[in-house]
């Protein structure tokens, strides 16, 4: 069962949920797929509802974005496994289905094509209405050399050579399963 919430109502246990991650789901050809993201941003933009997340450019994610331009934000709500947050941020989607090996359970949508993940019940259900690549020269030194070393190998799996593409997802729905 899922009830319907005002997003601004929640926008502080958000915004907290989203300092120690939440996931980020993607749905093409039927594949789900879920990333931890600790960098995000909730306001409005175009007067809608917004949620900008920050996804690297080599990411299995950005594929599927790039596939299904949908997004939804799963956020712990109460008590929660730990482990799914660090499981979905250390593994990629290219090698493993990371919903079936946490056993974790889908609950559909009401708008969008992208489930919602009952374990982390607050959902927000993304249409992505704008996208940006990061550049690196209009960043300062401190944040590029910092988050985006460009002396390192970009081929292994958590590198960081590779900037983010910016997604701003309009906020189409938000609920929480209970």
């Amino acid at each position: 069962m899922k009830k319907e919430i005002n997003v601004s109502d929640y926008a502080k246990e958000i915004l907290q949920a989203l300092q120690n991650g939440v996931l980020l789901t993607t749905k093409t050809n039927n594949r789900v797929n879920s990333m931890t993201i600790a960098w995000g941003m909730l306001g409005i933009v175009w007067r809608k509802p917004t949620f900008i997340t920050f996804v690297r450019e080599g990411r299995f994610t950005r594929e599927q974005l790039d596939k299904n331009a949908e997004f939804t934000v799963n956020i712990p709500y109460g008590a929660y496994d730990k482990k799914i947050p660090g499981y979905c941020g250390t593994k990629s989607g290219h090698t493993t289905d990371k919903i079936k090996e946490l056993g974790l359970t889908l609950e559909s949508p009401w708008i969008i094509s992208v489930p919602g993940i009952r374990e982390l019940p607050l959902t927000l259900e993304c249409k992505v209405v704008y996208r940006q690549k990061q550049n690196l020269q209009a960043m300062t030194p401190e944040n590029q050399a910092a988050c985006y070393p460009q002396d390192v190998d970009s081929s292994f799996s958590g590198a960081n050579k590779d900037v983010h593409i910016a997604y701003y997802g309009e906020i189409v729905h938000a609920y929480l399963i209970e």
